[in-house]
């Protein structure tokens, strides 16, 4: 059997072609190897350096890092995340995983539909807004659906507030109303200082409003009950999820009530049945067919043979505006590792930079870089057959056209005597074609991210399920703010020119 070694030695000896010449060589067999169709979504990787050879090696890759193995541990509810010696249990939450953890999913969803049946029986008095508090996956996920499925009104106005400026917090006081607001504090262990920080100066808002049993308007959303019972939370108001649902996987959880309350529970029972088709597909498909293996197989190429350090995502439709800064968490701070699984140096790149913008605004501003510059970044476009507008249908196609030109541009160039109007061409792209967005399809397409992300941990051989990073940075502020740790003489006059007197 190849070794993992042998797979990567095998990759950097790999020489890609150029695309066009990959498709002009039989343009059906190229569709036919990289265009699959998963959950009514196209996804198209016919523009990229992936060729018959490029597939054969990290399929090998794949076997070699035991993809097949990690995947069934993943869905059987085994130690996914070895560092911190738990499972990783989200697709529990969608109906797709060991059976005892599905049971304790729904029954924790029934409980938190209970609690919205309450509040729209006025069992907190008429609530009009909703003030959700949490930060990172507390924040961005529910974020992320709220804005991209709320656009033509939800049933309550919810701002999430994730930033510990307080000039967040005073913009949302400043046009909530406290005798009709419900305020939720999404945290996974109760103790994220941000969070609890934005969490008491609403209580204080409450108080100073007059609001009548303030701490009775808080609903806490958290794998550590205990802490929210301690800090004034009625155990009848906490929403809890399990332990083995990390935090940027855990919008399926209570942590997506505000989108269950705005949006409606069929909403939300719609994006969880997306995402389980998804979910099916990564665990029932084999090598290239499945299609999240498939994008990490061309991730893998151009993080480690091609030396791109960044991946770009183009949001071609104004509902997922979010989408690039949802991926930015999901994608670094899972794969941005430095040792393998047994603790050992890691001798590939981890996790590219992501970034990325929104439709024809991020042309007039970043992509002169992309066709021209001297890096080169795969591009991946998310666009949308059916628009969510009823104006001149100009302008969706004005978009659409964009958005495929834009690929076709990148892949072909144009050669030109005069250097500045010479475009080199052979510039990969990817593209994501939604029939709509629905939360049915919003759904599929999270997952599919969510188990692009663990492919590319299983290729690397790396655990994406910890974030010991984090901490670091968090531990050093706190003891900055709390004066109980020095630092060195740059950090300290820094400090000092900050906050002393």
């Amino acid at each position: 059997m190849t070794t993992s070694s042998e797979a990567w030695q095998a990759l950097s000896a790999w020489q890609p072609q150029t695309i066009a010449d990959l498709i002009a060589a039989d343009p059906e067999a190229r569709l036919q190897m990289l265009v699959r169709n998963v959950a009514d979504i196209r996804f198209d990787f016919a523009k990229t350096h992936l060729d018959g050879e490029a597939l054969a090696i990290l399929s090998t890759l794949a076997e070699a890092q035991d993809f097949a193995g990690r995947r069934k541990t993943l869905f059987a509810g085994g130690i996914a995340n070895p560092t911190e010696g738990r499972a990783a249990e989200h697709s529990a939450e969608r109906g797709e995983g060991a059976p005892e953890s599905v049971h304790v999913a729904q029954a924790l969803h029934q409980r938190m539909r209970m609690l919205i049946d309450a509040i729209e029986a006025d069992a907190f008095g008429e609530i009009r807004h909703l003030l959700h508090i949490g930060i990172g996956g507390s924040a961005l996920g529910p974020d992320l659906l709220i804005d991209a499925l709320g656009r033509h009104g939800s049933r309550y106005d919810v701002a999430i507030v994730s930033n510990v400026d307080g000039a967040a917090l005073a913009e949302v006081f400043a046009k909530f109303d406290p005798a009709y607001t419900l305020v939720a504090v999404a945290s996974k262990t109760f103790t994220t200082t941000e969070t609890l920080l934005n969490a008491a100066s609403a209580l204080q808002w409450l108080e100073e409003a007059g609001v009548d049993d303030p701490v009775g308007r808080f609903i806490a959303l958290t794998a550590n009950p205990e802490r929210a019972v301690e800090w004034g939370v009625d155990e009848t108001r906490i929403l809890p999820f399990s332990e083995t649902v990390g935090g940027r996987y855990s919008l399926w959880s209570s942590i997506g009530f505000p989108a269950a309350l705005a949006l409606g529970w069929d909403a939300f029972q719609d994006m969880l049945e997306g995402a389980a088709e998804m979910d099916r597909h990564f665990r029932l498909a084999d090598g290239a067919d499945n299609i999240c293996l498939l994008a990490a197989f061309a991730d893998q190429i151009y993080a480690n043979r091609l030396g791109c350090q960044t991946r770009a995502v183009f949001a071609y439709d104004e509902r997922l505006r979010l989408l690039p800064v949802y991926l930015q968490q999901l994608e670094m701070e899972s794969n941005g590792k430095r040792v393998t699984l047994d603790g050992a140096p890691l001798a590939q790149q981890s996790a590219p930079i992501t970034w990325g913008g929104v439709g024809t605004d991020a042309q007039h501003a970043v992509f002169q870089l992309l066709h021209q510059g001297t890096h080169l970044t795969p591009v991946e476009f998310v666009v949308a057959r059916e628009p969510d507008h009823i104006l001149d249908d100009a302008h969706h196609e004005t978009l659409v056209a964009n958005c495929i030109a834009q690929g076709a541009a990148l892949m072909t160039g144009r050669a030109s005597d005069d250097g500045a109007r010479a475009y080199p061409g052979n510039r990969p792209s990817t593209t994501i074609l939604l029939e709509q967005v629905t939360p049915h399809s919003l759904g599929a397409l999270i997952a599919f991210y969510e188990h692009r992300v663990f492919a590319n941990a299983v290729l690397l051989g790396i655990n994406p399920f910890d974030q010991f990073g984090v901490e670091l940075g968090k531990e050093m502020a706190k003891g900055l703010a709390e004066g109980t740790v020095h630092f060195d003489p740059a950090t300290e006059a820094l400090m000092q020119a900050a906050l002393g007197d």
